[in-house]
C-alpha cells in the first residue's frame, strides 16, 4: 500500500518562501518517480515539478522560472520529497499534490497528471500581496 501525505503549506506574503514535504511510503517506494502538482481554485491540475526515481533528473513547469527546487530523500520504505519555493507570488497560491509514478519512467513525460498512480491529500499553499 502507497501513502502520500504532504506538508508545509500555509500562507505566507509575496516574496517569501516556503518548503512543502510529502512523506511517500511502500515497499517499493524507492523506485518510484515523484512529482508536485498544483490546483487553483477553477482551474485544472498543474504540473510544476518532478524528479526521477534515483534523484538524478528534476523537471519543472516554465512558470518555476528557477525559483522551485525539487529534491528527494530516500530511507527504508519510505521517500521524502521536497519542494522549496522561493520568491513566491500570488499566482501561486493553489492547493499542492505530491504524485508518485511505480513504473520509474514516463511514457508522454513527468508533466501529465496520467503518468501518476498515486496522489497525496494537498496542502494548501497562500500567497498574499
Amino acid at each position: 500500500q502507497v501513502q502520500l501525505v504532504e506538508s508545509g503549506g500555509g500562507l505566507v506574503q509575496a516574496g517569501d518562501s516556503l518548503r512543502l514535504a510529502c512523506a511517500a511510503s511502500g515497499r517499493t517506494i524507492s523506485y518510484y518517480a515523484m512529482g508536485w502538482f498544483r490546483q487553483a481554485p477553477g482551474k485544472a491540475r498543474e504540473f510544476v515539478a518532478a524528479i526521477s526515481w534515483s534523484g538524478g533528473s528534476q523537471y519543472y513547469a516554465d512558470f518555476v522560472k528557477g525559483r522551485f527546487t525539487i529534491s528527494r530523500d530516500d530511507a527504508k520504505n519510505t521517500v521524502y520529497l521536497y519542494l522549496q519555493m522561493n520568491s513566491l507570488e500570488p499566482e501561486d497560491t493553489a492547493v499542492y499534490y505530491c504524485a508518485a509514478n511505480s513504473l520509474g519512467s514516463y511514457g508522454t513525460g513527468p508533466g501529465a497528471t496520467y503518468e501518476y498512480d498515486y496522489w497525496g491529500q494537498g496542502t494548501q499553499v497562500t500567497v498574499s500581496s
